[in-house]
This record gives C-alpha cells, sequence and structure tokens, in this order.
C-alpha cells in the first residue's frame, strides 16, 4: 500500500509534517507560515520538572498546538486519534493507508532507526507521516529527513508506544476538511498577536522573563549544583535548542522567513525590517550555543565563564523584549 504523497525537508517536524500533510490536501502553505499561524515560538522553563536529569526548558508550545492553532484559524479540521492497544491503532493506520490518505504520527525518537545513535534519546513529542506500507516496512516521511525513509513493524510499535513524558499513546493526525478559500490575512494577525502575547507574559517562568530567569541562573549553577553537573545542565539546555527542539536560533530563522512572507501578504513593510531584525537574533542564540558547548566540553578559556554566557543570554532576552514589543505595535 501507499498513498499519493510529496515528501519536502523542513527545519522543523510538526512545521514540517503539517504543511506537507496540507500541500498533500491542496492549501499551499509553507513551513514558516505554518510556524507563524501556528504561534510556535514560545520559551518556558521548569526548574521543578527534570528532563534527562536537567531543568526543563522548552523553546516551543506543547505538542500539537501549532497545528490545532493553525485549523483553528484557518478554519480546517483534523482528526487526531489516540489508542490504549497497539492492535487497535494498526487497524486505524492501516485503514487511512487503504484510504490514501497520508497521516501524521507524534512519536518517541529512541527507536527511530534511521537517526544517527547521537540523535536517539527519550524525546516523545517527534512527528513524521507515513504514507504507505510493504509486508516488512511503514514508508515515512520525516520532515527532518532529506529524504523519505522507512520503519520496521515492530519499530513503529515501539516509537508510537514510547512510555514517558508526553507519551504519544499510537496519536495519529490527518487534516480531513479543508475550505477553498482561507483568510490568511487573519490568521497572521492572530498567529502575531499570540506569540507577542506568550513572549512578553508577565510570568516569571516564561517568554523574555523566562531566558532572563535561566540567565540568572546559569550564573549560580556552578556554585550551587559543583561544575560537572553545572556543564551537564548546559549541555540539555543546548541539545534541546539546537539539536532536539530546534527552538533557539532555528526557530528564530524559521519565524523571520515568516515574517518576511506576512509583510508581502498584509502589505506591511515594517515586518519585513523586523525579520532582518530577528534573523540577528537567532544569530546570537547560535553564538550562545557555540559558547555554551565550549565550556561543558572543557574547551573555553574565558575566566569567568558561565557569568559570560549568562551575559550573553540577558542581551538576547532584552533585545527579544524590544523586538516582541515592536511587533506587537507593527500589527495594532
Amino acid at each position: 500500500m501507499q498513498v499519493t504523497f510529496t515528501h519536502h525537508q523542513s527545519a522543523h517536524c510538526e512545521n514540517g509534517v503539517a504543511s506537507n500533510l496540507l500541500k498533500n490536501s491542496g492549501l499551499n502553505i509553507s513551513e514558516p507560515m505554518v510556524f507563524g499561524i501556528g504561534s510556535g515560538l514560545f520559551f518556558v522553563y521548569l526548574p521543578f520538572l527534570k528532563v534527562n536529569h536537567a531543568p526543563a526548558i522548552s523553546y516551543r508550545t506543547l505538542p500539537g498546538h501549532i497545528f490545532n492553532k493553525v485549523a483553528n484559524r484557518l478554519n480546517l479540521k483534523i482528526k487526531r486519534q489516540k489508542f490504549s492497544s497497539v492492535a487497535n491503532a494498526n487497524k486505524a493506520l492501516e485503514e487511512n493507508l487503504k484510504n490514501n490518505i497520508p497521516t501524521g504520527l507524534q512519536v518517541g525518537v529512541y527507536h527511530l532507526s534511521y537517526f544517527p545513535d547521537e540523535y536517539r534519546f527519550h524525546f516523545n513529542a517527534h512527528n513524521l507521516v507515513v504514507y504507505g506500507k510493504t509486508e516488512t516496512d511503514y514508508l515515512i516521511s520525516d520532515p527532518v529527513m532529506e529524504t523519505v525513509t522507512t520503519l520496521t513493524h515492530d519499530e513503529m510499535d515501539k516509537v508510537r508506544f514510547a512510555k514517558g513524558a508526553f507519551a504519544p499513546r499510537g496519536q495519529m493526525y490527518y487534516p480531513i476538511q479543508i475550505p477553498n478559500e482561507v483568510d490568511l490575512k487573519s490568521a497572521i494577525i492572530k498567529g502575531i498577536k499570540n506569540t507577542c502575547r506568550d513572549m512578553l507574559a508577565p510570568m516569571p517562568i516564561v517568554g523574555v522573563r523566562g531566558i532572563k530567569m535561566v540567565s540568572r541562573q546559569i550564573r549560580k549553577w556552578p556554585k550551587k549544583h559543583g561544575v560537572r553537573k553545572a556543564n551537564h545542565y548546559l549541555a540539555q539546555m543546548v541539545r534541546m535548542q539546537e539539536e532536539i527542539g530546534t527552538g533557539g536560533g532555528g526557530f528564530r530563522f524559521i519565524y523571520a522567513a515568516f515574517l518576511q512572507e506576512a509583510s508581502v501578504v498584509l502589505g506591511n513593510e515594517e515586518l519585513k525590517t523586523l525579520s532582518k531584525e530577528m534573523t540577528q537574533i537567532g544569530d546570537s542564540w547560535r553564538d550562545f550555543a557555540v559558547e555554551a558547548s565550549r565550556i561543558y566540553k572543557n574547551r573555553s578559556a574565558k575566566e569567568d565563564a558561565y557569568n559570560a554566557i549568562a551575559d550573553e543570554l540577558l542581551d538576547i532576552a532584552n533585545r527579544e523584549e524590544i523586538f516582541f514589543k515592536k511587533l506587537k505595535k507593527a500589527i495594532s
């Protein structure tokens, strides 16, 4: 069984799956547009929740929220299902493939055999599309991969029913209704307002205030936890930011591309200028990741290395605060 489906590579899995599924259904929408309308850019610091033995830091909204918001704002209908048994999950997926429906899945990363070993660990919020099945394999379009790939039936069961935080429980999703006309302008404005609200939220662990809080914590880590643990915390932060979550620089570059597209749709030149500014902020996130990795790989020559990167992060937070205030004004 194989359904008609075109694979497009993307920078981030959930945006890519949403964009690819919608393109397949006749709505030509880019990855940045999905990310912007779906208000994917976010920041939250959860010191009381540990992921891989380090405080949880997320650079994005909860799994599924991006596509749900896109659907809501463009008036599309998506069907989502979770399952209590592997047999029922397989039956539903097979039914979809028989009906020529490529299907999005939320999966765990650990058993994705086509991922390099260093990227395979217990993270359950990855997304991919299944577009076919053979006697031994499922045909997979994973948007972060260059080309299509496969998983054995056994591997598929393992990734769909991975255990732990955000356990996917066999979750599958796919568009079931797309209107002939969509109101991009209104959806873009709603998406931008939502992101500005999140990033400028008055809560100390969310948005730019959350970034400032992490900057303060980084200064304390070596003294409070010892260098080894501090290095592990830093490594985990960079991992969430650049490798798994795409969240730091990567998300800023996608958001900059969204603002560029939005400036054309809305006829708003200011968004084009802000797009360039967001790209520069993205570069600073990348620089922060490089400096941080030098510390935890013990290659940093800086005397006061932890304070130096805390300063870098604080500078990013201050610039983002100014940026999102300007963005909010630009569309009001």
